[in-house]
């Protein structure tokens, strides 16, 4: 398949260094260090000084004169660099938008570590949901997964810190950390009351996705993350599924946060023939629209999709290609909402990636709606068929989602 469209920009599978780069992406904290990013190529070149004039200039006369007293009157050591940094941080903060932070020069490298999976954690992707911090998903197998972690579990402190004014970034750097340490979570399971779960470290790696032919004619594909080898995996199972003829697939993006953009079309181009994969809006009004790739295998295949609290970003987006264009009954619960972009912008203006030197700020610049317009991050996507997983369900191993799905997926094959 080709490269998908991009308005005006260059495809998001080419990322080049630049001396000043700008990583675009659709992202979720996640603490076991393999990020689910959407990116772009761009550049851009921002000149902030005191000689600066424009409509967004602020007027810092108050902000002088406590900085004059403070540094006559304080009885103690000041900082100059932790002020400038506290002062950045606060304004950064204002905005109330948890994914626009300001990420000083070690969680910049921290950042890059994430992108390369070079340290361990605990296996879980964390969010901000109704201000407060939230597991999306605890990957299979994990430590977070056999310490009984669940999607929806709030986490109220991280070592006996409380969580309430952290951002995601800084409780991704507190919660993950070296192989065979511990971190004790307090969490607060869906319903139930505050208990304290202490968790072992350790090196993640799970297989993005895994496939199987159930019933004998039923395909089913389960993806844990969008990550940068996803689509071919993705591609090949549709093949031997094509191969085999099966007359209905299953994906399963349950607890799935996401990953690269591209990833997420060429994924869909899989099971969409044509027609917008999704839609990226920003207020400078620099609208871009992504469409379906030519080449997908399973394109007159019924597709039956599982979503929940946990699929986000990059899920969100297949899933409401998949639905909008009619090629998929969405069936399990209501997704994360989580369709905001943003951009990482190295401050020193140094190259990309871990090579990124100095501090950097990423900015929410623009937000995802499907192809028929629903805004992800404020809706997220409503299953057609609404099934709920219990917590009798989770602790029989029985998964009544599937269930569903499996039932809906026999009456397609059988052309009911």
């Amino acid at each position: 398949m080709n490269d998908p469209q991009l308005t005006n920009d260059t495809p998001v599978s080419h990322i080049k260094k630049s001396r000043n780069p700008i990583w675009q992406m659709a992202v979720i904290a996640v603490a076991f260090f393999v990020i689910g990013f959407m990116f772009n190529a761009a550049g851009a070149h921002v000149q902030i000084g005191p000689n600066t004039q424009s409509k967004t200039a602020i007027d810092l006369t108050k902000f002088w004169q406590i900085n004059d007293i403070l540094h006559k009157k304080f009885d103690g050591d000041i900082s100059t660099d932790k002020q400038s940094e506290g002062a950045i941080v606060g304004m950064v903060a204002s905005l109330g938008d948890p994914y626009t932070t300001y990420l000083t020069e070690k969680a910049n490298k921290e950042l890059a570590n994430q992108l390369s999976g070079k340290l361990s954690g605990i296996g879980i992707e964390m969010g901000i949901k109704n201000n407060k911090l939230t597991v999306i998903a605890p990957i299979d197998g994990t430590p977070a997964a056999k310490a009984g972690l669940r999607a929806g579990d709030l986490i109220i402190g991280v070592d006996g810190q409380d969580t309430s004014n952290m951002t995601i970034d800084e409780a991704v750097t507190k919660i993950r950390g070296d192989k065979g340490t511990e971190v004790k979570l307090n969490i607060i399971h869906p319903g139930g009351s505050p208990q304290v779960i202490a968790i072992t470290r350790e090196d993640i790696k799970v297989p993005s996705v895994t496939s199987e032919i159930k019933l004998g004619n039923i395909g089913y594909i389960k993806i844990r993350t969008f990550g940068a080898e996803t689509a071919a995996d993705v591609s090949k199972a549709a093949g031997e599924f094509a191969a085999q003829g099966v007359k209905a697939v299953i994906v399963d993006v349950r607890d799935d946060p996401g990953g690269y953009l591209d990833g997420a079309v060429k994924i869909s181009s899989e099971f969409v023939s044509s027609g917008t994969i999704v839609e990226e809006r920003s207020r400078t009004g620099q609208n871009k629209v992504l469409t379906a790739l030519s080449g997908g295998q399973l394109t007159k295949v019924p597709v039956i999709m599982l979503v929940n609290g946990g699929s986000a970003s990059a899920s969100e987006i297949m899933a409401g290609a998949l639905h909008d264009n009619g090629r998929a009954t969405l069936v399990g619960e209501k997704t994360f909402g989580k369709g905001s972009v943003q951009e990482v912008i190295c401050l020193s203006g140094l190259n990309l990636g871990s090579d990124c030197k100095g501090d950097s700020l990423k900015v929410t610049v623009a937000h995802w709606y499907t192809p028929k317009g629903i805004n992800i991050s404020k809706e997220g996507i409503k299953p057609d068929i609404e099934v709920k997983l219990t917590s009798e369900d989770y602790n029989t191993n029985r998964d009544p989602q599937l269930i569903k799905a499996l039932e809906l997926a026999t009456q397609k094959a059988n052309g009911q």
